[in-house]
């Protein structure tokens, strides 16, 4: 069995029982699963990332997990998600960030009166 890890988000909770899960890998290999796929660029530019849409039962995701903004690592094989890791500090991290370049932004812009 073939396996590979990525970082997924949480990105959307349909009807308080579908996950939708966004998965990122810097890499071209991790064609395992369903999902669509979009190229998109990382926040610097340096390299394409592969994000792949999966929807998931919620209550396959673990417990302390299931809110929108979720960092996970997951493990994908044969064609399906093997396991899935909650990533808290991780998931800080990117709020924190976001919050940053938020507030960067917010300082660009010129006052009214």
């Amino acid at each position: 069995m073939t396996t590979s890890t990525v970082t997924a988000v949480l990105d959307r909770i349909i009807d308080d029982s579908v996950a939708v899960v966004l998965l990122e890998s810097e890499s071209e290999a991790g064609d395992e699963g369903e999902g669509e796929y979009v190229d998109d660029d990382d926040e610097h530019g340096e390299d394409e990332i592969k994000r792949r849409q999966l929807e998931l039962d919620l209550e396959s995701l673990p417990e302390d997990g299931r809110h929108e903004g979720a960092v996970f690592e997951v493990v994908l094989g044969d064609g399906a998600v093997r396991e899935m890791r909650y990533r808290p500090d991780e998931e800080a991290d990117r709020r924190d960030r976001l919050r940053d370049r938020f507030d960067r932004l917010s300082d660009r812009l010129p006052d009214r009166d």
